[in-house]
């Protein structure tokens, strides 16, 4: 991927190498699988991992949804935890557990980003508001606005105030955590993304869907979008890429490992 003018989506020169250390390995905490029609692209943590531009080598994935326990947190560069078909007010055992482990990492000062269902997750971790979305199905590709805050942010400044990014889910973030700051928003959704201190961010949107990924959940998700009054094919139409949503995912990396190494 060609590096921004800023030069914040290129990760390192050497980390695709085959020695990586534990100080540049990122854990993946996989909440969830797709939707069978689109696990021959692969699971969560490897669209992730590819998007963010990780060799295998630099990630570590931890299948939380069927009780695998996350390892200490010290050591690693960071983590990042996927979205899933679940609902954080499911209140699922291994959730929660996932909700606590999450808070013992940040007091180790590891750097966090959660990806829909990891957003939400993160929100409840650190006391904010999750519940369904009072605006109904978010879904296909939507404009996303930044906030004024988003300017000094290191994961969001100097992006477009406004950009597309895919969406699919039915609860949100109805209030950050206290003390976060609200990054963007979308017409459906007051907290597309936030950040909690220094270190802990949450998107609402899915930085590593490409279009195939997102046109193969609208074509899954059909007969609940007709349900709904939506007409697929419709969504399907308006479904374009999304390179500055990207982009968010590789800063991360980038700023975690700058974090770390820094």
């Amino acid at each position: 991927m060609p590096e921004a003018p800023d030069g914040l989506d290129a990760v390192p020169a050497g980390f695709h190498t085959r020695r990586v250390s534990r100080l540049s390995r990122f854990l993946i905490l996989e909440t969830g699988r797709p939707v069978p029609s689109m696990r021959r692209h692969g699971g969560f943590p490897h669209v992730i991992r590819t998007a963010a531009g990780l060799s295998r080598q630099a990630a570590q994935v931890v299948p939380v949804l069927d009780g695998h326990a996350p390892p200490d947190p010290t050591g690693y560069a960071g983590v990042i935890v996927t979205g899933s078909g679940a609902m954080v007010t499911d209140r699922e055992p291994w959730s929660e557990a996932t909700a606590e482990w999450l808070r013992r990492a940040a007091d180790h000062g590891l750097p966090m980003l959660g990806i829909c269902y990891g957003h939400q997750l993160i929100a409840h971790a650190f006391g904010g508001e999750v519940a369904w979305n009072p605006n109904g199905r978010e879904m296909g590709t939507v404009p996303v606005r930044l906030q004024a805050e988003a300017a000094h942010d290191p994961i969001f400044k100097h992006l477009p105030s406004e950009f597309p990014a895919q969406t699919t889910h039915l609860q949100t973030v109805l209030n950050a955590p206290p003390g976060a700051v609200v990054l963007a928003r979308s017409a459906l959704d007051g907290c597309q993304a936030f950040r909690l201190g220094e270190r802990v961010w949450g998107l609402q949107f899915h930085p590593e869907f490409g279009v195939v990924h997102m046109r193969g959940y609208i074509a899954a998700r059909r007969d609940a979008l007709a349900r709904e009054g939506h007409c697929h094919r419709r969504m399907l139409e308006s479904v374009r890429p999304a390179p500055a949503a990207r982009h968010v995912l590789r800063r991360f990396v980038r700023h975690a490992l700058a974090q770390r190494h820094g």
